[in-house]
C-alpha cells in the first residue's frame, strides 16, 4: 500500500517544526565546525523567514498564518524535517497489528508493506501523530498486483517478487517539447536523453525496457523528433564521460551569463563566451506561458525595486536611463525634487563636472539646466 500526505507544505506546523529543528541542532556535535551562528540565532532567523510570508491577490495583501510557503527554498527542508520526526514517532508507537514491515518515504509519498486488512488501522495511527491534527494521510491499496509510487509502477509477479515499470497516469498525454519549438538543440536532445535514462533507471527487466524505449520513441516522433536526433543521443552515450573540471579549470571560469535564445544568434555568442571562460545558460525570450498566464498581480511601476528605468524629455528626443535598488517611485520623486530646485543656468564643461561632484546633480537635472528642457515625468517607466 502507499500513503500520501494531504497538502504537506501548507499544513506543516511551524512552531512544532522549529522545536524539532532546535533539538536536532542542539544535539549536533559538529555544528560549530559548519557555522559560527548559535542555535538560538538560527532558530530566530528561520522563524523570521517562515512567519513573514506575504502575497498580493487582486490588489489585497495577505499574510500566510500557517504552514510553509509554496515555492520557498526553505519549505521542503522544514517539511522534510517534520516528516522525519513524524515517521519515527509513527513507526515506534505503531500497534503490532499494523506495524509496517517495510517503510519507504520520499517527501510526502510513502510505500509500505503491512499485514492484509491493517490499512485503515495504520492510516488512523498516522493521522493521530501530528499534535495539531493538520498532517493527514490518505492511502491507496494494491490493485490487481500493481501499486503506483512516485513515477514507478510496482508489479507483483507470480513468484512473489516485484518488478518496476515507468508509471503514467491515465490522464497523461505523451506531449513533450515539440521539436519545432524555438529552443536550442541541446534542450531537445535533453528531452530524449531524460526519458530514455528514466527507462533504463526505473525499469528492471529487459523486455519491459525495450517496450518502454519504443513507447518513448513513438511519443517523441509524434512531437516531431526525427530519427537523426535519436541517433545523436545514442552516439553521445557511447562517448567517454568527461572528467570533472580540475580546481585550476574551475578557477579560470569567469562566471556565468544568462542570455535569451535567438536561433542563429545565441549559438555563436555561446562559442565566444566559452573562449573567454564564461559559462552561458539560455532561456526562451517569449513563451505562450509568459503571454497568457499571469498568476501574480502585476506590480505597478512605482512600487518596483531593483529595476532599470527611463525618463523621456518632452522637449527633445533625449531619454535618461537609470537604475535603482529602491522603489522606482522613491527615485522618481528625488529626480523631480532635484529638478524643481535647480536654476536653469547653462553650465560650462568645468561647471558641469563641479556640479556633478559637489551638488550631485543627476543627468536629468543637468539636461534641464543646460538645455532649458521640460521632462515628461508622466512618460517615465521601468523596463
Amino acid at each position: 500500500m502507499s500513503h500520501d500526505v494531504v497538502s504537506l507544505f501548507t499544513n506543516t506546523p511551524i512552531p512544532e517544526t522549529l522545536n524539532i529543528i532546535q533539538k536536532r541542532l542542539e544535539e549536533d556535535r559538529d555544528l560549530k565546525s559548519r557555522t559560527n551562528l548559535e542555535v538560538d540565532d538560527i532558530i530566530e532567523l528561520l522563524s523570521f523567514i517562515v512567519t513573514t510570508t506575504y502575497f498580493s491577490f487582486r490588489g489585497n495583501i495577505y499574510q500566510q498564518k500557517f504552514g510553509t510557503a509554496m515555492g520557498s527554498p526553505v519549505s521542503p527542508v522544514l517539511a522534510n524535517l517534520f516528516m522525519e520526526w513524524l515517521e519515527q514517532e509513527a513507526i515506534a508507537t505503531a500497534p503490532i497489528t499494523c506495524k509496517p514491515k517495510l517503510w519507504k518515504r520520499y517527501v510526502d509519498d510513502v510505500a509500505e508493506v503491512v499485514r492484509r486488512g491493517a490499512q485503515q488501522e495504520l492510516t488512523d495511527h498516522l493521522n493521530s501523530i501530528d499534535p495539531t491534527g493538520n498532517i493527514q494521510f490518505t492511502y491507496e491499496e494494491e490493485k490487481e498486483g500493481t501499486l503506483p509510487f512516485l513515477d514507478t509502477l510496482l508489479v507483483r509477479k507470480e513468484d512473489g517478487t516485484v518488478k518496476l515499470l515507468v508509471y503514467r497516469k491515465s490522464t497523461h498525454t505523451d506531449q513533450y517539447l515539440n521539436f519545432q519549438s524555438h529552443h536550442p538543440l541541446h534542450q531537445k536532445l535533453g528531452v530524449i536523453r531524460t526519458l530514455l535514462d528514466r527507462c533504463n533507471t526505473v525499469t528492471t527487466e529487459d523486455q519491459d525496457k525495450e517496450q518502454e524505449t519504443q513507447h518513448v520513441k513513438r511519443a517523441l516522433t509524434r512531437c516531431g523528433y526525427p530519427q537523426w536526433a535519436f541517433n545523436k543521443v545514442e552516439q553521445q552515450k557511447k562517448r567517454p564521460k568527461q572528467k570533472e573540471l580540475s580546481t585550476k579549470q574551475q578557477e579560470k571560469s569567469k562566471g556565468m551569463v544568462i542570455i535569451p535564445y535567438v536561433k542563429g544568434v545565441t549559438e555563436p555568442l555561446e562559442r565566444v563566451f566559452r573562449k573567454h571562460g564564461i559559462v552561458t545558460a539560455v532561456k526562451p525570450k517569449t513563451t505562450l506561458r509568459s503571454l497568457l498566464v499571469h498568476p501574480k498581480d502585476k506590480q505597478e511601476d512605482l512600487a518596483k525595486t531593483d529595476c532599470v528605468y527611463r525618463i523621456p524629455c518632452q522637449s527633445c528626443d533625449q531619454v535618461y536611463i537609470g537604475e535603482t535598488g529602491r522603489t522606482f517611485g522613491t527615485r522618481l520623486e528625488e529626480h523631480k525634487k532635484e529638478a524643481n530646485n535647480i536654476d536653469a543656468t547653462r553650465y560650462t564643461r568645468s561647471q558641469k563636472r563641479l556640479a556633478l561632484k559637489e551638488e550631485k546633480k543627476s543627468a536629468v537635472t543637468d539636461h534641464i539646466a543646460r538645455n532649458n528642457c521640460v521632462i515628461d515625468w508622466e512618460g517615465a517607466k521601468t523596463y
